[in-house]
């Protein structure tokens, strides 16, 4: 008998869904009148449209909002260089879904098409009662309005997974019979399938190195995509810390195969106080002091950031500090070829300073002296994995173009 075949560890998995790419886009996802677009204002300080109706989005905004780092900030107090360029997280603003949106209800596929452009989500969820405000269901319940949006995404899914599998049989007839399906293909789909029927999101399956590399070649699935729920409470809940729907939203995220750390409970009417005080800094100190209590901004940025798999690593000097995007698992050369892909092509080495070492050890200074003798300066070569927050320098030779 032949010795059977070895069976993957799939908790060990490394291989992720998505694109691989260093400008990844996380969108605001949700039922209409949650808090999308007034979120997405405050991440970016731009003026989307964000009035009191349903379906006020329609094409979505996109921008960019600066990841706040303290990193960063430091080498730019140590340098002071005239240039001067933080990482940032790509953020898209999304119109609301409602149920039947798979079928076309609201504003339907097109905003479900909408997501399908991004790599992650933040799902945000209402969690405040307010007359003044409208739901599209008339209540506030935010259980079913989880579930709304999961079984809106897995029946789009559904509908992708049946085109592509249209689409992947029609190649193969065209090919004149030269070429079969794969049994992976077909061993696959069916997996999907049967998740997507429950309302199981398929990043919650358990999947082969083979098995993702074939979903993000082939299927471009909207639940495959990452997620982290913003709960919008009202400013009063948020001040004191309670909410009753809160316990309850996490329970369904646990439930549903996120963990506790995926849930964020912020506040709109929270933010835009602050926000509004931003050029009284008195009033906006006083607020602080009497509220004990801190914007959730940041956090949201950076944890979005971080969930679509990316990091950045550092160039510093006289001229210039900068972030350089990338995503976790990067080895050298292809991080000195984000700069430029000369880089990329001509690499020889690359010397670097893990930024606590250099933040210890400069003694407030530019000089890599202090780091030199303390044995924290490495010169690392192809194989290096470049870990977030390594301030680096690159060499590289790259050949003279040929004469023509």
């Amino acid at each position: 008998m032949p010795p059977k075949k070895a069976v993957e560890d799939t908790s060990k998995n490394v291989v992720a869904f998505g694109r691989v790419k260093n400008t990844l886009k996380m969108g605001c996802v949700g039922l209409p009148n949650v808090g999308k677009s007034s979120l997405f204002n405050l991440l970016t300080e731009q003026s989307a449209s964000a009035e009191n109706y349903p379906f006020c989005t329609i094409e979505p905004n996109e921008a960019r909002c600066p990841v706040p780092d303290e990193q960063y900030d430091f080498l730019c107090d140590i340098w002071k260089p005239p240039s001067q360029y933080p990482a940032y997280l790509h953020v898209t603003d999304i119109a609301g879904l409602i149920k039947g949106a798979s079928e076309g209800q609201g504003l339907g596929n097109a905003f479900l098409s909408h997501i399908q452009a991004v790599d992650g989500m933040f799902h945000v969820v209402r969690a405040f009662d307010n007359d003044e405000v409208l739901h599209v269901d008339d209540s506030v319940d935010p259980i079913r309005d989880l579930n709304t949006i999961q079984s809106e995404l897995c029946k789009k899914d559904l509908d992708i997974l049946q085109k592509t599998k249209i689409a992947e049989e029609a190649t193969v007839r065209k090919a004149g019979g030269k070429f079969k399906m794969l049994p992976l293909f077909d061993e696959t789909t069916a997996k999907i399938k049967t998740m997507l029927e429950a309302d199981k999101p398929v990043r919650d399956g358990s999947w082969t190195t083979a098995e993702i590399e074939l979903i993000n070649e082939k299927i471009r699935l909207i639940t495959t995509k990452p997620v982290l729920y913003l709960v919008n409470l009202s400013m009063k809940d948020y001040l004191r810390q309670k909410n009753k729907y809160l316990s309850s939203i996490v329970k369904w995220v646990t439930e549903h195969g996120g963990q506790p750390t995926d849930v964020i409970a912020f506040s709109v009417e929270y933010e835009q106080k602050v926000w509004n005080l931003r050029e009284d800094p008195e009033a906006l100190a006083a607020f602080h002091a009497e509220n004990k209590v801190k914007s959730r901004i940041n956090k949201i940025v950076t944890q979005g950031f971080t969930k679509l798999g990316l990091q950045y690593y550092f160039t510093a000097g006289e001229k210039e500090v900068r972030c350089w995007v990338i995503q976790k698992g990067t080895l050298a050369p292809q991080a000195a070829g984000v700069i430029h892909g000369d880089f990329e092509r001509g690499f020889i080495k690359a010397e670097v300073v893990a930024y606590q070492d250099f933040h210890d050890l400069c003694e407030g200074g530019k000089s890599m002296g202090p780091i030199k003798a303390a044995g924290k300066f490495r010169q690392e070569g192809k194989t290096y994995v470049v870990q977030g927050g390594d301030i680096i320098h690159f060499q590289f030779n790259v050949a003279p173009p040929k004469k023509k």
